[in-house]
């Protein structure tokens, strides 16, 4: 009878810990880096507009795969940026590849990675009617725009890179004084663009986006696009933090014509945001 109190009390003792783990969980990764606050200003830039532009991948799948683990936009990198703009009393609307319902990675929502704005959109029915009938690319004019920002994930590395966002982007820079903005796979929205003489718009450009540390770590290896790699490969001056895992790292930096303003990674999706209204708030 004493040895089954003592077991009962041992598995009683470890199920407690493990609560207490799992409670604490969200508050020790945000501690260490995951989705940091950022002591940015309050701006009021009514009658500026803002795009974000997502994925329309939604599914994790390897070269010759069709199944594979749901994917999409990593949740924060697009409702943390969409509140710092509609904050800023700007219009904001919502665009991806194909038009249509926007795939969210479902891990992005699991408890201990969610962000507050995360948390924000789950009772935001005007927001969540934009994710599931956003614009198409096709169909968008990103000159009408001040601020055409890239949201990344996973399902980003599939879609993002390519001519005819390339060729949207070049024609917003040339055509209009739009700002340009990314977090993590976003920035391969600017892999494809292209200057008056054909060289990568972003040749020599400083920028950012996730590392190739981070993907390792998370074991992401078979994407057909990694930032890191396809950012160099433009010719832009590579720029990133890294900590013990680089989940936990972040950087924002902008280039030195103040038309780019590119995060390492999901914590970077404030700063980010809130340097884009500082530029536009400048003009």
């Amino acid at each position: 009878m004493k040895r089954r109190n003592k077991t009962t009390t041992v598995v009683l003792s470890i199920l407690v810990i493990l609560a207490v783990i799992a409670i604490s969980l969200p508050k020790l990764l945000h501690t260490m880096g995951l989705h940091p606050e950022y002591d940015g200003e309050q701006y009021d830039l009514k009658g500026k507009k803002a795009l974000i532009v997502t994925t329309s991948h939604g599914v994790l799948n390897k070269p010759g795969e069709i199944k594979g683990k749901k994917t999409g936009v990593f949740a924060s990198e697009m409702t943390i940026p969409y509140y710092e703009f509609l904050d800023a009393n700007m219009e904001v609307d919502l665009a991806s590849i194909k038009g249509g319902e926007i795939p969210i990675d479902p891990q992005s929502f699991y408890y201990f990675l969610k962000s507050p704005q995360d948390k924000r959109f789950e009772k935001d029915e005007e927001f969540q009617n934009k994710v599931m009938n956003s614009l198409p690319v096709a169909e968008v004019d990103f000159n009408a725009y001040d601020v055409v920002f890239f949201a990344g994930g996973w399902g980003a590395a599939y879609d993002l890179s390519s001519e005819e966002v390339g060729q949207k982007v070049s024609a917003a820079y040339y055509d209009s004084e739009a700002l340009f903005g990314s977090v993590c796979h976003g920035a391969l929205a600017f892999t494809e663009a292209r200057d008056t003489s054909g060289n990568y718009l972003i040749a020599g450009r400083t920028m950012s986006g996730v590392t190739q540390k981070q993907l390792n770590e998370l074991g992401i290896e078979f994407t057909p696009k990694h930032p890191q790699e396809e950012l160099e490969k433009a010719g832009a001056n590579y720029k990133c933090n890294t900590r013990i895992i680089d989940p936990l790292a972040t950087l924002t930096v902008v280039d030195e014509e103040k038309r780019f303003v590119t995060g390492q990674n999901q914590n970077s999706s404030h700063e980010t945001a809130q340097l884009l209204l500082k530029l536009l708030n400048e003009e």
